[in-house]
């Protein structure tokens, strides 16, 4: 865990992340703000409680001029047990498109429609198959991009992952 985290992109995927992504106050620009409002994303891990986080902020915000407010009902959902046949069949065609790179199970920091198959009974797995540079992270941001070979070698890794998968199936 120590190691983990002393990388940021690894340390937010270990717990429970919140961050000011939006400001806004004021009236005019000669004119001190009579408001402020701050929109806060925060990404909670599976099992940990969101009135939790939100109190979480109240204590550390300390301040009953201050009030926390969900702008929606969250939808939690519990983690997709890990297949050992999908990793299987993620780790020979990876081992095809990118010889010697790891192939390491991680749930990501945000929420897919995939909460709403997993709350149903039905395990829900992301893979994009897309190799971008590590250095290069530009996800929703203005200039969010991936390159052109990534593109294109994503959609014929994924194109013969779903067809390992399905023959596997039979």
């Amino acid at each position: 865990m120590a190691r983990l985290s002393r990388s940021v992109g690894f340390n937010v995927l270990m717990r429970t992340t919140c961050v000011a992504t939006m400001l806004e106050a004021g009236h005019a620009a000669n004119a001190l703000p009579q408001t402020a409002r701050a929109t806060v994303n925060c990404r909670v891990l599976p099992g940990e409680s969101f009135d939790d986080v939100r109190q979480t902020l109240e204590h550390v915000l300390e301040d009953e001029r201050i009030t926390v407010t969900p702008t929606g009902t969250p939808t939690p959902s519990p983690p997709s047990p890990l297949n050992p046949d999908l990793m299987r069949a993620v780790e020979r065609l990876s081992a095809e498109f990118w010889p010697g790179a790891p192939v390491l199970p991680t749930m990501l920091a945000g929420a897919t429609d995939g909460r709403f198959l997993r709350n149903a009974g039905i395990p829900t797995y992301g893979h994009s198959g897309l190799a971008s540079d590590l250095r290069d992270v530009r996800v929703h941001g203005k200039d969010e991009r991936i390159g052109v070979r990534s593109f294109y070698d994503g959609q014929e890794y994924l194109y013969r992952l779903v067809k390992a998968l399905a023959s596997d199936a039979r």
